[in-house]
């Protein structure tokens, strides 16, 4: 049993952050905590600071915490209840040991430097002609190598290389490292005092430490077993800056006595996006590999949908963010969310830019607004979480970035980077995901054809198990519906032969297969502005016009309006046996689009017509993918003019999401079938062209 006080340190911890906590170095040597995405790394390297302050009773002071960031190093601050320890960033406790000192004489003196050292930023030219100016012309000599104490040159040339360094004090920030390390390598006592100061160190990011970072950890550890680092090595994304993932790999090789704890509950993501995020990788050894598991109880609907991850591909980027922008204002809607719940992750920030400028140009806050929404890259998203991310620019070339080297070794190492890379931006999402893909985006210049990530394999291969029983699922649907209009033609011939399959019986069956169709897909919709039904004159002439984005758009609007209606059709749909029989029988008109004079035909048709035309009309010609009003053809509106007949708009809400862009029929999908008011040409005549902007104003603003 533990004490009060340890139980107050340990409260709420899961088994794995309970063993990390309360490890006892003497008898399992240093332990490597494999922190998973969103697994409380945190919450565990403060608790562990405490439990040996309160329950060890080791002095605060020695007890030192090493971090990447200052940002970092203070949320640890504030998190502890204890005494501080010392938290400090690598190059802050290397300027801090050049700054002590040992036996009345300072650090930075015994290293040879007549000023205190100071980092100051470091001009590349003035380093060339210093070259120059020491004889060095031509000679390639690395900056960052000028204190290395494994820098391979004549003694007396670097002597001379570091003189006015020495003499000034002004230093670089990688001197800073490799100066600490040859003062804890170049002076025993030194290193000695300073192990003993700090017995026990903590590391946090170890998979971000560089070869540099990683001696000088050896150093202050020295033989002692109390080492506690945390990293993840799904996460090593620096590569560029100098950090080697092999670090943490090799660590039980390092320490073969130490004890290796893996955090996999993950308090941020939904069970659906750590799906994606444990099979991006697929060949790392068992004794590395982590199984992410949500482990949040949050009651919000939103994190309790579990959404699906979704991938999008559009022919551009235009289309692209215009989709993301439905989306955001779809889903703060549906789920009273501020801008700042999204947030858009690209792989450059140029290409942030972009969605910056567009999301400006639509009047949408950006991050630095207040309650905007946010666009990182993704290495300055790391630590970072949001409601719902779009990850960007899914693309070869983008993510992943192309490499810049020709040798097959380092390709294979960069790809494994950007794989990393890809795994930080999934992780980054709490409750809904989206990656996109555009095939062309204007990049770096010009115009660009790009081609779908490597990346997205591991996406599309279980997205085409969902995609077959997606298909296999509507292709059920599509055989009832086919059924019942078969259904309908055996009854029709049969009443026909008793004379009782009248007109008014092929508009009930029209109705009832309408009804039957919405039913069967699972589309719940209400029909808005039924008064408006009322104010036409059906013993005259109506054209209906329309959006369109669905195959569902007839039976929906059919069962909308409530009343038979016929509507243009290519000729080809007129070939189907049953819709060809069924278009028929309602009055549809067939058309051959490639013929010349349509228009014409088209009216002559109306006006020899037996029956008064009832004519649905989409005037955009074609179904709209992305859910906006396309131009108007002006057709509809010719007709209404020269007929005198009555024009009744009406508008269509998410019919696509009904069965274009269904991804399950678990649940129904609402809409919204909205009648606005006639407008009858013989009462108030306008000319065509009047007509159609006006309409196509009010069923605009109306969607």
């Amino acid at each position: 049993m533990y004490s009060q006080e340890a139980q107050k340190i340990i409260e709420g911890c899961n088994p794995a952050q309970l063993e990390a906590i309360v490890h006892k170095h003497d008898e399992s040597g240093p332990l490597l905590i494999l922190a998973g995405a969103g697994s409380g790394k945190t919450a565990v390297l403060t608790r562990r600071m405490q439990w040996l302050i309160q329950c060890e009773k080791v002095d605060a002071q020695n007890i030192l915490g090493l971090t990447f960031t200052a940002k970092a190093a203070a949320e640890m601050r504030e998190r502890l209840t204890t005494a501080t320890p010392l938290l400090c960033t690598f190059h802050s406790l290397a300027l801090k040991l050049l700054r002590e000192e040992h036996k009345g004489k300072t650090h930075w003196q015994r290293l040879g430097f007549s000023q205190a050292p100071m980092p100051v930023e470091q001009n590349l030219g003035q380093w060339i002609n210093h070259l120059i100016s020491c004889g060095l012309q031509g000679k390639k000599v690395d900056r960052a190598d000028l204190f290395n104490p494994d820098f391979k040159i004549d003694a007396k040339v670097l002597q001379k290389i570091r003189r006015p360094f020495l003499e000034s004090g002004k230093i670089s920030f990688d001197d800073m490292i490799w100066l600490a390390i040859n003062l804890l390598e170049e002076f025993p006592e030194v290193r000695a005092a300073v192990q003993k100061q700090w017995r026990y160190c903590l590391v946090d990011e170890y998979q971000d430490i560089n070869p540099e970072q990683y001696r000088l950890v050896r150093l202050i550890v020295g033989d002692s077993p109390n080492l506690f680092v945390v990293g993840d090595d799904d996460q090593a994304i620096y590569g560029f800056r100098g950090a080697d993932v092999r670090n943490i790999l090799r660590f039980q090789d390092d320490f073969p006595q130490c004890k290796v704890v893996k955090l996999e509950l993950n308090y941020r993501s939904t069970p659906a996006i750590l799906d994606l995020a444990n099979k991006i990788f697929t060949n790392k050894p068992v004794a590395l590999r982590k199984s992410l598991r949500a482990g949040s109880n949050r009651s919000d609907a939103l994190f309790k949908e579990n959404s699906k991850v979704e991938l999008w591909k559009c022919e551009n980027s235009v289309i692209e963010f215009d989709k993301m922008v439905q989306a955001m204002e779809a889903w703060r809607a549906q789920y009273d969310l501020p801008w700042s719940a999204f947030a858009i992750l690209v792989r450059f920030h140029r290409l942030g830019e972009w969605y910056e400028a567009a999301l400006r140009q639509r009047k949408i806050p950006v991050g630095e607004e207040e309650e905007g929404v946010a666009i990182e890259t993704v290495h300055a998203s790391k630590g970072l979480q949001y409601p719902i991310v779009f990850y960007a620019g899914i693309a070869e070339g983008l993510t992943p970035s192309l490499p810049r080297t020709q040798k097959k070794a380092k390709i294979e190492a960069h790809h494994e980077e950007e794989r990393r890379l890809f795994y930080v931006g999934v992780t980054r999402a709490e409750c809904r995901l989206v990656l996109l893909f555009c095939k062309l985006r204007h990049w770096q210049g010009a115009l660009q054809n790009f081609k779908p990530s490597r990346f997205l394999t591991v996406v599309e291969h279980k997205a085409s198990r969902r995609t077959n029983m997606l298909l296999f699922s509507k292709l059920i649907r599509a055989i009832q519906i086919i059924a019942f209009m078969f259904a309908g033609v055996v009854q029709e011939f049969v009443l026909r032969i008793f004379g009782k399959a009248d007109q008014a019986w092929i508009d009930r069956k029209l109705l009832n297969w309408s009804a039957f169709t919405t039913k069967v897909v699972g589309f719940d919709f209400a029909t808005v502005g039924k008064e408006n039904l009322e104010l036409v004159d059906w013993s005259r002439p109506v054209f209906i016009v329309c959006n369109h984005q669905s195959f569902l758009d007839i039976p929906v609007l059919l069962q909308g309006l409530n009343r038979r209606f016929g509507f243009i059709a290519k000729k080809e749909l007129n070939a189907i046996p049953l819709l060809g029989y069924w278009m028929r029988k309602i009055g549809c008109l067939i058309i051959d689009r490639k013929k010349r004079g349509i228009g014409k035909e088209i009216a002559q048709n109306l006006k020899n017509s037996k029956m008064v035309p009832h004519i649905a009309i989409f005037p955009e010609g074609t179904r709209s993918t992305d859910g906006n009003l396309a131009a108007f053809k002006s057709g509809a509106f010719r007709y209404a003019v020269d007929f005198e007949g009555t024009i009744l708009p009406v508008v269509l809400k998410n019919t696509r999401a009904g069965w274009e862009d269904r991804s399950s029929f678990k649940n129904s999908v609402k809409g919204e079938c909205m009648v606005l008011a006639p407008l009858d040409m013989k009462v108030k005549p306008m000319n065509h062209k009047d007509l159609q902007a006006l309409v196509r104003e009010t069923m605009k603003k109306s969607l």
